[in-house]
């Protein structure tokens, strides 16, 4: 397993993660799995023996339910050999600060956290969205009392935007405050929004991508094929129609570009969709998910080899996409604004 350095901080990741939103199984997350602890732990101990050794939730997954398994799947084993990371931001409760990024949700919710996943520190704790109904120094000082406290060791954030984050970058450096060293964001082969605004800005800023969704809501797993109904036994039945929208024609595209690639390297679509992301600037580690054994060794499967430049720009190719105002008016200036490498 290759280990990166999560942005600018001193903080080393394996390059692939797991996901533990497939844990719990309660209410909308029953789409994605629903892994108790013993299946947890079998998981867990594929991920360790691939050197994977980091490992992603939120309070929100399955109303705390994917932490309590994860809390409960880590008990017994080494903790200072495992990095847990978790989110939390989003409703999590029916009372009016049961929400949010301000002081008093965030020191409750990673109390709750804690307890649930039956460890006295977080690695990484991210905010799973911006809240724009707190002042952004009270955000900040809070996770600095947490990191201070020993609670937290590295704060993160998710879903930004890039004024969001930059406005967080620059309250840290105005108060000395703990400065985001990942920003877990949706990245993939149909989903490349990423590198308009917030890849130059991680490059700029030192900030590590946390992929979230890299194969696309499930759609580049190699199960569909253009003209071929979903297959009967999927989970596309019911996530379908989650993340953004994609049209038939690019997903397909994209699905014939990634075949190609597969036919030549013997690699399964999905490793080929990983491991291209893998490849691509800021990216500290991709979050894998997987119900069972067989999904999850393919997925590790995605390192330990790389994607030739010519496969690349065939992926590069057909998965491009005009990019909004104004970047594709400065795309056309590569002289002043080049490429993010």
């Amino acid at each position: 397993m290759d280990y990166r350095r999560l942005g600018q901080s001193g903080l080393k990741v394996p390059a692939l993660s797991f996901g533990t939103g497939t844990f719990g199984g309660v209410g909308a997350l029953s789409a994605w799995g629903a892994s108790d602890a013993a299946e947890a732990r079998r998981l867990l101990d594929i991920c360790i023996e691939a050197g994977v050794n980091m490992f992603d939730s939120a309070d929100i997954y399955s109303n705390g339910a994917s932490e309590e398994v994860l809390g409960a799947a880590i008990q017994g084993r080494p903790r200072d050999s495992l990095l847990i990371s978790t989110k939390a931001t989003f409703r999590s409760g029916k009372g009016p600060n049961e929400v949010g990024s301000s002081r008093f949700h965030l020191i409750a919710a990673v109390d709750k956290a804690l307890k649930r996943l039956g460890t006295d520190y977080i690695d990484l704790f991210q905010l799973h969205g911006f809240d724009a109904q707190t002042p952004v120094e009270e955000t900040l000082s809070a996770l600095d009392d947490l990191v201070r406290a020993g609670k937290i060791r590295y704060v993160g954030a998710s879903n930004f935007s890039g004024w969001h984050l930059m406005k967080s970058l620059s309250t840290a450096e105005k108060y000395g405050y703990p400065r985001y060293a990942a920003h877990q964001a949706y990245y993939s082969l149909i989903g490349r929004d990423y590198e308009w605004e917030l890849m130059p800005l991680a490059l700029d800023q030192g900030v590590g991508a946390v992929v979230w969704s890299p194969l696309g809501w499930g759609r580049l797993t190699g199960k569909l094929r253009r003209g071929a109904p979903l297959p009967e036994v999927s989970r596309l039945h019911k996530t379908a129609d989650f993340g953004p929208p994609v049209s038939d024609e690019h997903l397909y595209k994209v699905v014939d570009a990634l075949d190609a690639v597969a036919a030549e390297t013997g690699k399964t679509v999905a490793q080929i969709a990983l491991n291209w992301l893998l490849q691509r600037p800021t990216v500290s580690t991709v979050v894998i998910g997987a119900r069972d054994e067989k999904q999850l060794r393919d997925n590790l499967g995605a390192v330990g080899w790389a994607l030739t430049a010519a496969q690349i720009a065939t992926l590069d190719e057909a998965s491009k996409v005009t990019p909004a105002y104004p970047y594709w008016h400065q795309a056309g200036f590569a002289e002043r604004n080049p490429a993010p490498v």
